[in-house]
């Protein structure tokens, strides 16, 4: 439909702001899923028998199956939630087949001229009857406006949910309203900024909040919960994958709140979640945590790269009560920050960050190195046996930098029955399917790697 609800004027209460809700004292737990347990105590002014009671200011997408009411006394014996809100355009298309004014303003004269039309269609423009004539209301800019004499039935200005109620006794009841809801959501950001000099970095961690859910949550004791519980129909709860970021997961015990296999974080003080809003509030703040840089580089089994490849630069540090952050985090989005020579912080990556228990070693990849790069080549297959083969590889890299550097070479691929049959350079077999070894790379200088796996393939 054409915006000609540009120029109409209803006769209808505008949405609250801030301070005017009906809501009474609000509770919202928020998980990373997407659902929200949103739980609403209101005082409620009853008479005894069968009542109706509306409830506006409720989510716009209310789970109306998963609503409760508890008070003394009061039982629901059947719920309607109208989420058909009020605007001009749904005031006209509630009006067609009824009677409406047409106040038209002369720009010339500003004399006004009513006249009274019946509303025949209202799907991609307003098409009126006006005593014998049809005439298309049009948004061209002359000053015009309709006049409606009532708010059609089950049109809101607010989301509300209308319950009725079995009150066995009347007077002035607290009551709790809890439903399950999406479109609030949340997440973690963290910004570290890292000095390379001191091998420290200071972290920043921010809980992000978003609010989609059509409603405004005025003054709530807000409570995040980190990890989604499942429900029925719905897939396990996955997110997007890329270089893990946990080197060893931790074994230490913090002392925040759980609740089941989740951790709670509360918002240290109540706080207004405004509908199409995003907030963020602090959680984490450390100072000269313990970090260093590292270079890693990555090679599939039998894979030959002539072309030389990037190392990738990776930050390395603790979430330990002992040199690290000292925290649990939860999964999110991790910034990193370096100054340059005139002291100022600069942009040099970004990583997702998985949700890591307290004492876990942490690797966060911010980009290619520009000065450091690697090959593979396969040098040679020989047949050991029947079932056996020995693949020699050999790894080579150059470093253009002004100072050494350590690159950690990683194999993947490896069968569980793979051996080492002979390498210039202790590594270690970290998992089933990878090798690492630690090489170092001199200054400005170049540096192999040779190993032989004896394998069944």
């Amino acid at each position: 439909m054409r915006q000609v609800a540009i120029g109409l004027v209803a006769l209808a209460a505008a949405a609250p702001a801030y301070g005017q809700t009906a809501q009474g004292d609000l509770a919202v737990t928020i998980y990373n899923n997407g659902q929200s347990l949103v739980q609403d105590v209101r005082q409620l002014d009853l008479s005894a028998g069968r009542t109706r009671q509306d409830f506006p200011d409720v989510s716009a997408q209310i789970r109306p199956e998963t609503v409760t009411l508890s008070g003394q006394g009061i039982g629901i014996v059947e719920q309607n939630f109208d989420y058909d809100l009020l605007s001009p355009d749904k005031l006209m298309e509630k009006a067609v087949g009824s009677m409406i004014t047409i106040v038209r303003t002369n720009p010339a004269t500003g004399v006004e001229t009513r006249e009274q039309a019946k509303v025949l269609a209202a799907n991609g423009g307003i098409v009126l009857q006006i005593g014998d004539r049809i005439e298309v209301l049009r948004d061209d800019g002359l000053p015009v406006r309709v006049v409606f004499d009532k708010v059609p039935p089950n049109l809101r200005a607010r989301p509300t949910l209308s319950v009725t109620l079995q009150v066995a006794r009347g007077g002035r009841v607290p009551a709790t309203l809890t439903y399950l809801t999406p479109g609030l959501g949340w997440t973690s950001d963290y910004v570290m900024l890292f000095d390379e000099v001191k091998n420290t970095a200071d972290v920043q961690g921010w809980i992000t909040l978003n609010n989609t859910s059509g409603t405004t949550y005025a003054n709530a004791d807000v409570l995040l919960v980190a990890g989604g519980p499942a429900s029925p129909g719905s897939p396990p709860q996955r997110f997007p994958r890329g270089a893990p970021t946990i080197d060893q997961a931790g074994t230490e015990s913090g002392t925040r709140e759980r609740l089941g296999d989740y951790y709670l974080y509360p918002l240290p003080a109540r706080t207004t979640i405004a509908d199409a809003q995003q907030k963020q509030v602090s959680f984490l703040d450390v100072k000269g945590a313990a970090a260093r840089k590292t270079y890693q580089w990555t090679n599939g089994w039998l894979v030959t790269n002539g072309d030389p490849r990037s190392a990738s630069t990776v930050i390395k540090f603790s979430t330990a009560r002992e040199g690290g952050l000292g925290d649990q985090l939860p999964q999110g989005t991790i910034r990193v920050y370096m100054r340059d020579a005139r002291g100022d912080p600069q942009f040099i990556g970004e990583s997702r960050v998985d949700a890591a228990p307290m004492g876990s070693q942490m690797a966060i990849r911010t980009g290619d190195a520009f000065d450091v790069k690697g090959t593979a080549t396969v040098v040679k297959r020989e047949r050991q046996s029947s079932s056996r083969w020995k693949s020699t590889m050999r790894y080579d890299f150059t470093n253009a930098r002004p100072e050494a550097v350590t690159v950690e070479l990683a194999q993947d691929g490896l069968w569980g029955d793979t051996r080492v049959a002979e390498q210039t350079l202790s590594g270690e077999r970290v998992s089933a399917e990878r090798m690492e070894w630690k090489v170092p790379v001199p200054a400005n200088g170049k540096a192999s790697v040779t190993v032989a796996f004896d394998t069944r393939f």
